[in-house]
């Protein structure tokens, strides 16, 4: 049985946090066998994890999931430091066929966590930048500055109302974190189109949000 790289939720005990997704506690091996995988390299690991070992993927997150939630905390990602680490291992399993022993381990585990650590950033930066031009909107109507949570409502509502064609472009660049490039390649649309629609529907995401609900 092969593992699915399917997001799962965060599973907690009753002392101590764990990233661990459900596979990586269904899969843990007998004691004996884990006593002998545990000593394991991390090559080694990966090397069963290739071949479909799901209790060596248990142990590899087991062994490097402390770590990873430290270094997210320490580039200021509290709130998301568990949610990144759980990316940052479903990376490490859609990419483990990449993994060549000629590197070490670690770094490839933390380029894909610094993968994961932009994705998040570059998706939030774009949606802030949104944001913060419609409450800037917000501020030249006759009502006066509303406030930045009343901003973000109506925005998503604004976005509720833009024909399906500008939307996908909008969410894919500002929510999935994707290029004019990438998005184009998903659509199967030219590069000149994109920009054409994100331009457009920005346009009209402004004009939406001045217009008043019964207009």
């Amino acid at each position: 049985m092969r593992i699915s790289a399917r997001p799962r939720p965060t599973v907690h005990s009753n002392t101590e946090k764990f990233i661990l997704i459900p596979f990586a506690l269904i899969f843990q091996p007998k004691l004996g066998m884990q006593r002998r995988m545990h000593e394991l390299s991390d090559f080694e690991l990966m090397d069963q994890i290739k071949e479909g070992v799901q209790e060596s993927f248990a142990i590899l997150i087991r062994r490097h999931q402390d770590s990873l939630l430290n270094f997210f905390r320490r580039l200021g990602a509290n709130n998301d430091a568990e949610d990144l680490v759980q990316e940052t291992f479903l990376k490490l399993f859609r990419y483990r066929f990449e993994y060549r022993p000629s590197a070490k381990f670690t770094t490839f585990l933390y380029t894909l966590a610094r993968h994961a650590w932009a994705d998040r950033w570059r998706k939030t930066e774009r949606r802030e930048r949104l944001y913060g031009l419609l409450e800037s909107e917000a501020c030249e109507t006759d009502d006066g500055c509303m406030s930045p949570t009343r901003a973000r409502l109506d925005a998503q509502e604004a976005l509720k109302r833009l024909p399906d064609k500008l939307r996908m472009v909008l969410v894919m660049s500002l929510y999935q974190g994707l290029n004019y490039e990438e998005i184009a390649q998903a659509l199967d649309i030219p590069l000149g189109t994109v920009k054409s629609r994100v331009f457009t529907a920005l346009n009209r995401l402004k004009e939406l949000f001045h217009e008043k609900p019964n207009d």
